[in-house]
């Protein structure tokens, strides 16, 4: 399937509530520069592209104790989170000493 390049003319301004203009193909509400400029809590959270970690964040998912509590298919299959973000999150789990949930 080949896929559609966007054009200045599929993009729409908008305007967030702290005043930045930007223009955005897609219906995510995030302003980029507001996303630039925010603190990350977690170190962990560093490390993993924008959209897993706002996957993450929605679910109060900001600790590694807390992602500990969850086993790699329920991370799966939150939007925003990929198959490459888990081994990311693997590795920040082993560092802490800890691991996904097992599955059953």
């Amino acid at each position: 399937m080949k896929r559609r390049s966007t054009t200045l003319a599929d993009k729409t301004l908008r305007t967030c509530k702290n005043g930045h203009n930007y223009l955005k193909s897609s219906d995510c509400p995030i302003c980029p520069v507001c996303e630039s400029e925010r603190e990350i809590e977690s170190d962990f959270l560093s490390k993993i592209g924008a959209p897993a970690r706002r996957a993450l964040e929605r679910n109060n998912i900001t600790s590694l104790q807390r992602l500990s509590e969850y086993d790699e298919p329920d991370i799966l299959k939150l939007h925003g989170v990929g198959p490459s973000t888990i081994p990311k999150l693997k590795a920040a789990l082993e560092e802490a000493g800890l691991s996904f949930k097992s599955t059953k």
